[in-house]
């Protein structure tokens, strides 16, 4: 069986950033100690060249930063709830959830499943509000998995 895109360990409810950057770092460093990136700082990189050529901020407080990678070993998505909100670039205003997708550097399908999967649950209020009131890091995994995994 395929892994999971998301488990719990992927989670962080509260995290705390100064920015973009520091955002996906530590949503980077969740999937280094998960074993699905080889190198947090090669990674990093690949996603800031992505968020270079085009802000990913998304209307309804969303930042989606993500990026096809070497150093990416499987499929991966991560989600950070960010009470303080950072600024991906998005019309609307701060992201208060931000969600890495990674992508193994040959993935291209993948990939882009994923963005299109998650593009079309995140344009739904409910779905936000779901991800932004559930309990534990489980049942984030949880709707994520349910809501947007192809099956």
């Amino acid at each position: 069986m395929a892994e999971p895109l998301i488990t719990p360990e992927l989670v962080a409810l509260d995290l705390v950033a100064a920015d973009r950057d520091e955002a996906t770092r530590a949503l980077i460093d969740l999937m280094v100690a998960a074993g699905r990136v080889t190198d947090a700082d090669g990674f990093h990189a690949d996603v800031r060249a992505r968020e270079a050529q085009m802000a990913t901020g998304m209307p309804g407080g969303i930042g989606l930063p993500h990026a096809r990678s070497e150093h990416v070993t499987v499929p991966s998505l991560a989600v950070g709830r960010v009470p303080g909100g950072v600024d991906f670039g998005a019309p609307d205003g701060p992201a208060t959830l931000v969600f890495l997708i990674a992508a193994p550097a040959g993935g291209d399908a993948d990939h882009l499943k994923i963005l299109a999967a998650l593009a079309r649950r995140l344009v739904h209020e409910s779905f936000r509000s779901s991800i932004l009131q559930a309990p534990s890091a489980g049942e984030v995994a949880d709707i994520v998995n349910r809501e947007v995994v192809p099956q």
